[in-house]
């Protein structure tokens, strides 16, 4: 189990050299830093550092978090009357918050003598470093760095997660000017270094390239290894003219025969890549999934580093083969005729078609899958050979209709063998193609910026109102990795995806899911497991709460019922003598146990008639024999719990005795899994921690908020003092105020108490008041402190709400509302358009 690390206030101070005012509180640890005051998790714990930019000053945002119970800050100015306010908060006063900060990470970093990889260059940082992250976090434990945090700022935060339980880190560096790798090289100390390239970024701010490679290149002056790429010719004149070729073991790679990875062949071979080359006297070769230049100079950067730490070819060879697409944001939406609509139309290369094209693979509501496709820039290849690869991909994509843009894939119109169609413009194709035609089918947008497909998207979306729930597809999965982290090995998955998957949508997510191999799915009633065969999922699905006339659909759809009293069992059982035998000959069944929840489920003294009735019917084949805790999340009724899973083994172990069956038990819920690793059985239940609320504040800490909900401004107006705002006059203006009129209400799913100032949604960035009763389409904000706020920037019509989202998490908006995240995402109306995003 990884360990926190924490310092006391006092060891912050000195650390920094900062003049301390403790408060009464100082003996709370320091475990996290906060920079930005909306995204405070643990406030007892946090150590809030006002950083001063030009556009903004953390000191505005003291006194809000002291009030939220913040006890520790790192400051630049102190303001007495805050200090007399909050008796509870410690102060640390520098002269510079930004270099504390360094400071405090620089420190961190020394208390950890695992090895530490620091990456920089102008392109392909991110790439590698995932890449990398890829390759080796199969036989240990790996930190790296999230993707945008190589700054002054996202450096040290990146470090302050190292702890104990890792075995080695991985940083990204980023510079835009002279002298500012010196401080992140304190920071990440790396111990083995990579630069990537030298490219045009940041051209600006340095007198050449070349000046900019010795500014990375001091990145790495107390490393132990250095890796680059020896055909560069800025990047290796710049190692030449540097000291490290004495100080440090360079490892190059390249075309060039005193490259230490000497690359002998680069074969393309349809998607795939086969890279061929020497190192130390050896012959050796990798298979991967990727042809593009760019890919192919990424992952010879792994293949060399990894050489260089010593792996062995086979390791290298295996991971190289699967290695997978590094994230980009493809957006899922409803589509006119009831089609569902896929856009992608940011750039347009053979990398990313690839990518877009399985996440269009795995939508399998539509058979029919249409991609709508722009010219491909850049490739340096020959058109005809291009479009030759493309059109085979899009074969073994299966994809049934392409509508090519653009000039260059018309004239290779003739090597596409699929229902077709060209446009030399994306005006011509919004001029002449009949819209009408579009479907029940899926359809991708995948185009260069040039093209202008939002255009073609505005048309093809399904018009509803301008409230949305975004769904981050990839924090599903990255909470969906996060709990198997904590299974052990074979431990299966069921993910809940009852109640339209808490508010998320439904087969949209059970796409996603079944495409990550989750074991099981669960729903509530038997109509959304049918909803989710007619979409094409595959997977098993349990129907918690089977009706009566329900059992038809799930002996014809082969869901699995949840048996859980003799009720239901005698309606299972008239549905088989009704139907015959099933396809299968047997129809699959969870029990249900009650060990104290109290609620749905067999009882002890219902086993040994439940066991003879089982035995007495030969159609029915028990699947799972499992329990509900009732509080799991509570340390204080631990016992109680563990006193659940005594009785489910107690309970399971007397029917697998009396019927001979082989079944799975479980029990956890998200929770659970977090909570109770000795109870995992045979399959944990995933329900909300997937959907991105965590149970305390560091389980939060680890998952990622999944949903967001937003809207845009429809009207601003000037309300004058003492005029009233809404229905039945409850808004009241006790000054001249500017509200906005925002398109969301409690048809919507914005809970009516949310009014009159106990709710807020946010623009800008910025909290605004509900003012007035929320009504059934609308709602109103006071943005007046906004307006005077924005200096100079107007507030405008159009612009985007935030009802709840990263910066103000669902959690968050349940605790204001006095509920549990469940009944505001369930409660989220059909009406509002789901958008789904994958980056």
């Amino acid at each position: 189990m990884i360990m926190d690390y924490s310092y006391s206030i006092t060891q912050v101070a000195e650390i920094t050299g900062g003049v301390l005012h403790a408060g009464t509180d100082h003996h709370l640890p320091v475990r996290d830093l906060l920079i930005d005051s909306r995204r405070l998790m643990d406030a007892e714990h946090s150590l809030f550092i006002a950083l001063v930019s030009e556009r903004n000053n953390g000191h505005r945002y003291i006194s809000e978090l002291a009030a939220k119970g913040v006890r520790h800050f790192l400051v630049s100015q102190i303001d007495p009357a805050l200090r007399q306010k909050h008796p509870g908060a410690s102060f640390v006063v520098v002269n510079d918050t930004l270099a504390a900060l360094q400071q405090l990470a620089v420190f961190h970093r020394h208390q950890f003598s695992i090895p530490v990889i620091g990456i920089t260059g102008s392109n392909g940082k991110t790439i590698v470093k995932e890449w990398l992250f890829q390759l080796m976090s199969r036989d240990r434990k790996i930190l790296r760095s999230p993707k945008s945090y190589n700054s002054q700022i996202g450096v040290p935060l990146s470090v302050w997660k190292m702890n104990a339980g890792y075995d080695l880190a991985i940083f990204e560096a980023g510079i835009s000017m002279p002298g500012e790798m010196e401080k992140l090289e304190t920071i990440i100390n790396p111990t083995f270094g990579i630069l990537t390239n030298i490219g045009t970024a940041h051209d600006e701010n340095f007198s050449s390239q070349l000046q900019k490679a010795e500014e990375k290149l001091k990145l790495f002056r107390h490393a132990d290894t250095l890796v680059f790429c020896r055909d560069h010719p800025v990047v290796y004149e710049s190692v030449l003219r540097s000291s490290l070729l004495k100080e440090v073991r360079t490892v190059s790679w390249g075309t060039h025969g005193e490259s230490d990875l000497r690359v002998n062949s680069i074969l393309r071979e349809g998607t795939t890549a086969i890279l061929e080359g020497t190192f130390n006297g050896r012959d050796h070769a990798i298979r991967i999934p990727f042809t593009d230049d760019a890919s192919i100079e990424n992952a010879l950067h792994c293949w060399c580093v990894m050489l260089a730490l010593g792996h062995s070819p086979d390791f290298i060879a295996e991971g190289m083969e699967t290695l997978a697409p590094v994230a980009m944001r493809l957006e899922l939406k409803e589509g006119i005729n009831r089609c569902s609509l896929i856009n992608d139309y940011y750039n347009s290369d053979l990398n990313s078609l690839s990518i877009a094209l399985d996440f269009l693979g795995q939508q399998q509501q539509h058979t029919k899958r249409t991609l709508i496709l722009s010219d491909i820039y850049q490739t340096g290849r020959k058109q005809e050979e291009l479009y030759r690869e493309i059109a085979g991909i899009l074969e073994k994509k299966h994809i049934n209709r392409l509508i090519g843009i653009g000039r260059e894939i018309s004239r290779q119109s003739e090597l596409f063998g699929i229902e077709k169609s060209f446009f030399e413009t994306t005006d011509d194709f919004l001029r002449h193609f009949p819209f009408s035609s579009f479907h029940d089918e899926s359809i991708l947008l995948k185009g260069a910026r040039v093209f202008e497909f939002e255009r073609i998207s505005q048309l093809l979306q399904q018009k509803v109102h301008e409230t949305i729930l975004e769904i981050n597809l990839d924090a599903i999965v990255h909470n969906l990795n996060y709990f198997r982290s904590k299974l052990n090995p074979g431990t299966k998955t069921m993910a809940m995806v009852k109640a339209f998957s808490y508010g998320s949508g439904s087969y949209e997510i059970a796409n996603l899911l079944q495409f990550h191999r989750v074991d099981y799915l669960a729903v509530a009633y038997a109509d959304e497991g049918v909803e989710l065969r007619k979409a094409g999922i595959s997977l098993p699905v349990m129907v918690m709460n089977p009706e009566a006339q329900s059992f038809d659909l799930i002996l014809k759809y082969g869901l699995e019922p949840e048996i859980y009293n003799f009720k239901v069992l005698d309606m299972l059982e008239t549905a088989l003598s009704g139907n015959g035998d099933t396809e299968t000959g047997e129809v699959k069944i969870h029990i249900k146990l009650d060990t104290g929840m109290h609620r749905l489920g067999f009882e002890e003294k219902d086993i040994n008639l439940l066991t003879q009735r089982l035995n007495a019917n030969s159609h029915i084949r028990i699947q799972s024999v499992f329990s509900h805790l009732a509080a799991s999340e509570d340390p204080s009724e631990d016992d109680f719990t563990r006193s659940q899973f005594k009785l489910l083994k107690t309970m399971s172990e007397a029917i697998r005795r009396a019927t001979g069956a082989v079944f799975m038990e479980h029990i956890l819920n998200s929770a659970g899994a977090s909570r109770f690793p000795e109870a995992q059985m045979d399959m944990v239940r995933l329900g909300i921690g997937l959907y991105g609320v965590g149970f305390d504040a560091g389980e939060q800490e680890n998952i990622r908020n999944v949903s967001t909900l937003k809207t845009t401004i429809s009207q601003i107006k000037q309300v004058k003092d003492g005029d009233t705002i809404g229905y039945n006059r409850k808004g009241i203006a006790v000054k001249d105020t500017v509200i906005a009129v925002i398109p969301i209400g409690y048809a919507d799913g914005l809970n009516r108490r949310l009014g009159n100032g106990a709710g807020r949604v946010f623009i800008h960035g910025k909290p605004a008041p509900l003012i007035g009763n929320i009504c059934m389409d609308i709602c109103m904000a006071d943005i007046t402190e906004i307006v005077k706020q924005q200096e100079g920037k107007p507030v405008n019509e159009g612009e985007e709400v935030i009802v709840f989202g990263d910066d103000y998490p669902i959690s968050s908006l349940a605790r204001d509302l006095g509920t549990i995240p469940y009944e505001i995402l369930t409660g989220i109306s059909r009406r509002v358009k789901r958008v789904y995003f994958h980056e």
